[in-house]
């Protein structure tokens, strides 16, 4: 079996536009490797999830991985990517379409919607990424 990384990912806005933030963990068999957590500005929810995805596999490339495995409890951004819903929104399109061009420097990529409760670990990073902002 081929060695496959783990990457949880979490995007969150306080507002729907507001402070946002990004958290990253990424795994190898439930031990793990990095984690990201960093403020990105004030944004929508949604740009937020999607912008935690390009440096997750930004990172996830860095890290000299190839194959991933992503997790996301996004719903939007997962059937996005899959290609079972359309991708309407302007300011979305191009970071969906660079989400599409980075996966294809993988050898496997997947990614897997999951209730907000199995992403913890992204959520708290995000989370942590807007009080890095908030409370300075």
């Amino acid at each position: 079996m081929q060695n496959k990384i783990q990457v949880f990912i979490d995007g969150a806005a306080r507002g729907n536009p507001g402070p946002a933030g990004i958290g990253i963990a990424v795994l190898d068999h439930d031990k793990i490797i990095k984690e990201f957590a960093d403020y990105i500005g004030e944004t929508t929810n949604n740009v937020a999830e999607y912008t935690a995805l390009l440096r997750g596999l930004e990172e996830t490339l860095l890290l000299g991985y190839k194959e991933a495995d992503f997790f996301s409890d996004s719903e939007l951004l997962v059937k996005q990517l899959k290609g079972e819903y359309r991708v309407k929104d302007e300011k979305l399109k191009p970071l969906f379409m660079n989400a599409q061009m980075l996966a294809k420097r993988f050898k496997h990529f997947s990614i897997t919607h999951i209730r907000r409760e199995k992403n913890k670990l992204a959520d708290e990073l995000a989370n942590l990424g807007i009080d890095k902002k908030t409370k300075a």
